[in-house]
């Protein structure tokens, strides 16, 4: 039985190599990606079970798809298979960028076969047996009313089984309005126990932002102080047990800061900031999802959890793909304040 269940899309990824265009490239890099199943990966990654949970096409693409996830630890038996033979698996190009050329996402997801997902077709109860947490993300019900009515059946399901809910508001301005992604999330937020967010994505959705942004060598930069007073914000209009804000500044494309806080029971949990020399950056924020979620259940605290979601998404950034191959140790030898000399 798993620890964790996860429930959202994944997608095949497909990347020119060596920075070129899409219109330039004569070959792609093939990936699989997904917010949900990214944690599911993350958290399998660090010694806890976990279990993904997604509507899959019954062809080649649905069972690599599958297969990808099973290599990483991740058990994929309460997966639903598309009978309908148009049912498609969602695509997405990325080109990778170098300053001053940002890296850019071009989607093929519309009509996916998680999108046309039903209430009922999931036995959740069966799904979460034995579980401890649960996690999604504002992606899914971004894909389709009927995945928004999903998730509201999962949470309904996660908080009646005693799980713990976690939820990353994950904005994604390509997928639906502002308006939409409030009017459809703010309802779902009495089942949630943990948010997982960014200041953008909190005033996008939730019209809550922070103060005393100041620009600085190009970039707009924000104080501790202000993204604090976010995270009370929020726990003070949903009674969240928690709420975690990570935080990022980006002056270049492959050179990031990166760090989070958490606020929880009246106190703010912070961590050090990590210098980011970033080989891909997608999937970061679901490697602090996986983190935070092994720190708060295998160390029974939020400030482990901010600091072990911290720093596994720091170590994500390193490494190729959607997926976080960081292991545990690596994990805990950064936060013991490991050496970059080669390790021989």
């Amino acid at each position: 039985m798993p620890d964790v269940v996860t429930f959202g899309e994944a997608m095949i990824r497909l990347s020119p190599p060596h920075f070129q265009r899409l219109e330039q490239t004569a070959t792609l890099d093939v990936q699989i990606g997904g917010g949900e199943l990214n944690v599911a990966v993350g958290v399998a990654r660090l010694g806890l079970k976990s279990a993904w949970v997604s509507r899959l096409p019954q062809n080649s693409l649905g069972r690599l798809t599958e297969n990808r996830a099973r290599q990483a630890g991740v058990d994929t038996s309460h997966l639903v298979w598309a009978s309908d033979v148009e049912a498609r698996l969602g695509l997405y190009f990325v080109e990778f960028g170098a300053a001053p050329r940002a890296s850019s996402v071009l989607y093929d997801r519309r009509n996916s076969a998680v999108s046309t997902i039903q209430p009922g077709e999931v036995d959740w109860k069966k799904a979460m047996q034995g579980a401890r947490w649960f996690h999604t993300s504002g992606i899914t019900p971004a894909l389709s009313d009927s995945a928004a009515a999903v998730v509201l059946e999962a949470l309904k399901a996660a908080r009646q089984a005693g799980l713990t809910v976690s939820y990353d508001l994950n904005y994604r301005g390509k997928l639906w309005s502002p308006e939409k992604a409030q009017s459809v999330q703010e309802p779902l937020m009495e089942y949630v126990d943990v948010l997982i967010t960014t200041e953008e994505d909190t005033n996008v959705v939730f019209k809550i932002k922070a103060e005393g942004k100041t620009e600085e060598k190009g970039f707009t930069q924000v104080s501790a102080e202000s993204y604090k007073e976010v995270a009370r914000r929020l726990q003070e209009k949903f009674h969240f047990q928690a709420v975690a804000i990570t935080l990022r500044e980006n002056p270049l494309v492959w050179r990031n800061t990166w760090t989070a806080i958490a606020y929880a029971d009246g106190k703010v949990y912070d961590d050090v900031k990590y210098e980011l020399e970033i080989v891909d950056r997608l999937g970061g924020g679901d490697s602090f999802s996986a983190g935070f979620i092994y720190g708060r259940l295998a160390k029974d605290s939020y400030q482990a959890a901010v600091r072990y979601g911290n720093a596994f998404s720091a170590l994500k950034h390193s490494m190729p793909s959607d997926f976080n191959w960081a292991t545990l140790q690596e994990v805990e030898s950064l936060l013991k304040g490991a050496s970059l000399r080669i390790a021989r």
